[in-house]
């Protein structure tokens, strides 16, 4: 079961949410924050697999609330009205897993939760446009040369695929891949596998 926490501050929006993701078999929903200072504390308080998260919110914004979760196991989708596609390199630099707007067919955002939570990173066209279209940061300049092996796990990495599969995909043992992944992050001066995978697609590297 996939324990969501909705974050957003309209009631009618929430209610929404929670009424479609309680219909699906293998989600429910175990909180609702309306500003994100009360998503970071149901956060530490229930460990949600999945947070759907708004940008606009008031005593803490989305993206504060992201700084603040920076750490946490739970996944972070973002689920904005906002069509200002600056919002999205700092919301997935700040550790959200994907970005996707309101619009966003209800299936559709079923398979996305269902998606984050296995581990995948996924972003709205929209949003993927910003980021190809964003010129490159500074947190990886002139990172070190990565081997074959380690360029396709970082290919797989962006697929969305865990290490359990990885190891599936290449025949090898899951610690080997836990080990060229920790490479990988540290070779392209990373944080995490969401920053790796946005690497990746940025460079053409998957």
């Amino acid at each position: 079961m996939i324990r969501v926490l909705i974050a957003d501050d309209h009631p009618v929006v929430r209610q929404g949410l929670r009424t479609f993701l309680d219909l699906q078999d293998d989600i429910t929903v175990v909180g609702e924050a309306a500003d994100g200072a009360q998503a970071v504390e149901l956060v530490a308080e229930l460990s949600p697999d999945v947070l759907l998260l708004d940008l606009k919110m008031p005593v803490l914004d989305g993206l504060g609330a992201l700084e603040r979760l920076t750490g946490s196991p739970t996944r972070v989708v973002v689920l904005t009205s906002v069509s200002d596609r600056s919002d999205v390199g700092p919301a997935m630099r700040a550790g959200a897993s994907g970005f996707l707007y309101k619009d966003v067919d209800p299936p559709a955002l079923v398979q996305a939760v269902r998606a984050v939570h296995g581990g995948q990173v996924l972003l709205a066209a929209e949003a993927a446009e910003a980021m190809l279209a964003a010129p490159a940061g500074r947190s990886v300049p002139g990172p070190a040369p990565l081997t074959e092996r380690e360029r396709e796990v970082l290919a797989l990495i962006a697929a969305g695929r865990s290490n359990r599969e990885i190891a599936r995909i290449l025949a090898v043992a899951e610690k080997t891949v836990k080990t060229h992944v920790s490479n990988v992050l540290m070779k392209l001066g990373v944080q995490d596998r969401t920053q790796a995978a946005l690497y990746a697609v940025r460079h053409g590297l998957a």
